[in-house]
C-alpha cells in the first residue's frame, strides 16, 4: 500500500507488469508519470487563483498495490436491490465485482469486460483507438495520474448499427477501508450504433485508518470514442460522501455526423473536479454538454467544459448551472475552440449560477479561440443571488421561506432537466430532493422515487435546438 504522494516509476511499472499489458500502454503509462510527476496542480495560471486542488490530500490518499475483491457496504447492497432492464456493472474499489449482460445486448454483439480482458482479446482495436486519439498528458495534471496509475477499468464496445435500447448501467463506488481508485474507462460506439450509458459513482462514510483519518479520491479517465453517424449518451450522477474526492477527465472524439451528449448531476464529494473535451474531428459532429451542480456546506465544484472544433459544420453546447448555497463553492471554466478547417461550425457555451446564502460563491470563466471565418460562437456567464421579489411575491402567496427558495430553484433548473429523459430526470429530482433535506444521497426505488417518476413521466421531453432559443440565433 502506498499513499499518493510516494507513488514513483517503479509503481507504474509494477501495474503493467502484474496486468501483463503490451509495451506500447506500458510506455504510454510511464509518459503520463513524468508529465504527473513535473506539472502543478492547477496547470492554467489564469484559473490557479480560484482553484481549491488543495483538498486533495495526498499523504492520506491510499492508492492499493494490488487487486482486492471488496464487498459492496450495506447501503450499496440496497440499491443493488433494484432490478432495472438493461445490462449492469458493479465496480467497487479497483476490482469489477459483477458484469450482468442482458440476453438483448449479448446477442446483439455489445461487449462490456473488464479493461485488462478487453486488451487481451481487443488489443488491436484499443490500440487504435488510443495510438489515433492519442491524449496530451501536459495539459493536466491528473489527466496524467489516470493515465499512469489505472490499475483496472471497463472496455465497451458498442457495433455497427447497432441500437441499444435500454442503458448500459455502471455502478462504481470505493471501497469501505479507505481505499482510493484510480481507472480507466474506454467506450467505443460504432458507426451508426446508438446508445445510452449511465454511470453513479458513490463511496462510504468517510473510514478511519488507526486513528487517522483518511481521505478517498475516485480518479477517473473516461474516454469516448464515437463513430461515423453513430450516438452516444453519457450520463453521470455523482452522489459521494461528502468527505471523499472525484477527479474525472473525459474526453469525446467524434467522427463523421457523430454525437455525443454529456448529461451529468453533481451532488456529492467534499471536492469534485471535472475536465470534458468534446473533440469534434468529423464534419458535421455534434457535442451537447448538461451539468445540474448542487452544492451544500463548504462543497467545492470546478467544472472544465471545452469544446474542440475540428471538422466542418460541427456544432456544440455546452450549459452549465449551478445551485450554492450555505458556503459552498463552484468554479465553471470553459473554452470554445475553433479550429482552421472548422468552417461553417457553430457553438455555445453557457454557464449560469445561483447563491441561496451570503457564504456561497460562484465563478465562471468562459473563453474563445477562434482560427477561421464563417462561423457562429458566443459564450455568457452570470452569477446571482436570489431574487428577493420572486421570494416575497411567492411567500405572499402561503409558502414560506424554505419552499419559495426550492420553487425558485426548481424553476433555475428546469430547462436543463428537459433535455433528459424521465427517467434521468426523476433520478435527478430525486437526489436534488434529498440534498436538500440532508438524506442519503444512493438512488432508491421507493415511494418517493415512485411519486416523482410518474410525475416526469406526464412531462415532455425538450427538442429544441439550445440554439435556437438563444438571442443570436432567433
Amino acid at each position: 500500500m502506498a499513499t499518493l504522494s510516494s507513488i514513483c516509476i517503479n509503481d507504474v511499472e509494477a501495474i503493467g507488469k502484474e496486468n501483463g499489458e503490451p509495451q506500447w500502454l506500458t510506455q504510454m503509462r510511464k509518459d503520463a508519470f513524468n508529465e504527473y510527476s513535473s506539472l502543478p496542480a492547477e496547470v492554467s495560471p489564469l484559473y490557479s487563483k480560484y482553484s481549491d486542488a488543495n483538498r486533495l490530500k495526498p499523504n492520506n490518499i491510499q492508492i492499493p498495490d494490488k487487486n482486492v475483491l471488496y464487498p459492496p457496504f450495506e447501503e450499496l447492497n440496497d440499491r443493488l436491490k433494484d432490478k432495472e432492464e438493461g445490462s449492469s456493472v458493479l465496480r467497487v474499489g479497483t476490482n469489477i465485482n459483477e458484469i450482468l449482460l442482458s440476453n438483448a445486448h449479448s446477442q446483439s454483439g455489445i461487449i462490456i469486460t473488464d479493461l485488462n480482458n478487453g486488451l487481451n482479446k481487443f488489443n488491436d482495436l484499443i490500440k487504435a483507438k488510443l495510438t489515433t486519439n492519442k491524449l496530451s498528458f501536459a495539459e493536466d495534471k491528473f489527466l496524467a495520474l489516470e493515465g499512469a496509475m489505472f490499475r483496472g477499468g471497463l472496455f465497451i464496445y458498442i457495433p455497427k448499427n447497432q441500437v441499444v435500447e435500454h442503458p448500459i448501467k455502471l455502478i462504481n463506488s470505493l471501497d469501505n477501508v479507505g481505499n482510493s481508485s484510480v481507472t480507466r474507462n474506454i467506450i467505443v460506439a460504432d458507426s451508426g450504433s446508438k446508445a445510452t450509458v449511465v454511470q453513479e459513482i458513490y463511496s462510504p462514510s468517510a473510514a478511519t485508518t488507526d486513528g487517522n483519518e483518511t481521505q478517498q479520491a475516485y480518479f477517473e479517465l473516461l474516454e469516448c470514442h464515437v463513430g461515423q453517424n453513430a450516438s452516444l449518451e453519457m450520463v453521470t450522477l455523482q452522489a459521494m460522501d461528502g468527505k471523499s474526492v472525484n477527479f474525472s477527465n473525459r474526453k469525446a472524439f467524434l467522427g463523421r455526423d457523430g454525437r455525443i451528449s454529456w448529461y451529468s448531476g453533481m451532488f456529492g464529494s467534499q471536492l469534485s473536479r471535472y475536465k470534458i473535451d468534446s473533440i469534434m474531428k468529423g464534419q458535421g459532429s455534434n457535442a451537447e454538454d448538461v451539468e445540474i451542480v448542487f452544492g451544500v456546506g463548504n462543497q467545492s465544484f470546478d467544472v472544465t467544459s471545452n469544446l474542440i472544433h475540428e471538422g466542418n459544420n460541427s456544432r456544440g453546447r455546452v450549459l452549465v448551472k449551478s445551485v450554492m448555497k450555505d458556503a459552498s463553492k463552484s468554479l465553471f471554466k470553459g473554452m470554445i475552440k475553433i479550429g482552421k478547417g472548422a468552417k461553417g461550425s457553430e457553438s455555445y457555451l453557457a454557464g449560469h449560477s445561483i447563491l441561496l446564502d451570503k457564504g456561497a460563491k460562484s465563478d465562471a470563466i468562459p473563453g474563445l479561440e477562434i482560427e477561421t471565418n464563417e462561423v457562429k460562437a458566443t459564450h455568457s456567464a452570470s452569477v446571482a443571488q436570489m431574487d428577493e421579489s420572486q421570494l416575497f411575491y411567492l411567500m405572499s402567496r402561503g409558502l414560506n421561506m424554505e419552499s419559495a427558495k426550492r420553487e425558485i430553484v426548481s424553476g433555475f433548473l428546469e430547462p436543463l432537466s428537459r433535455k433528459m429523459g424521465s427517467g434521468i430526470r426523476a433520478w435527478i429530482n430525486y437526489l436534488i430532493e434529498n440534498k436538500w433535506k440532508g438524506k442519503s444521497l444512493m438512488l432508491k426505488t421507493d415511494e418517493v422515487m415512485a411519486q416523482i417518476l410518474e410525475v416526469e413521466k406526464s412531462r415532455y421531453h425538450e427538442t429544441q435546438d439550445i440554439f435556437e432559443k438563444h438571442y443570436k440565433y432567433r
